[in-house]
């Protein structure tokens, strides 16, 4: 079985009932992959439910919800191994600011062997020739 990345919008947006791409995300929890993701995603994706300006999710809510993700997506661990590629993909790439958060995600992807990412952000991974992109 093959292996998918999920970047924190993808989770993010598969809670969202009133977002355009809550169907899309939905729609990835019944392909014939096995989804994954890591633990800095979870981490985004509680600091970014818990602040939301309208509507923010109390902690426990959120926490709740990691659960049920638990269930279902193999979540991933930065390693020395995987810290050893994310040192490689910066010298290779050279990102700055944000985006290195984006290239530590890819790299324990691709310790993990997972070389195809979910995200609705392709612009953020178009660049990393390491991985492909799903396509929605």
């Amino acid at each position: 079985m093959s292996k998918l990345l999920l970047d924190t919008n993808v989770l993010i947006y598969s809670i969202d009932e009133g977002s355009k791409y809550f169907s899309k995300a939905q729609k990835l929890f019944s392909e014939p992959v096995e989804l994954c993701t890591t633990s800095k995603n979870l981490s985004e994706f509680l600091a970014v439910i818990t602040r939301i300006p309208k509507n923010p999710l109390p902690l426990n809510d959120a926490l709740f919800i990691v659960e049920d993700f638990l269930n279902v997506i193999t979540i991933y661990y930065p390693t020395q191994e995987s810290f050893l590629t994310f040192q490689n993909l910066l010298r290779k790439y050279k990102p700055t600011g944000l985006q290195i958060h984006d290239y530590e995600i890819v790299s324990i992807g691709l310790t993990n062997q997972i070389t195809t990412m979910a995200t609705f952000n392709e612009k953020d991974f178009k660049k990393i020739k390491e991985i492909e992109l799903y396509s929605f």
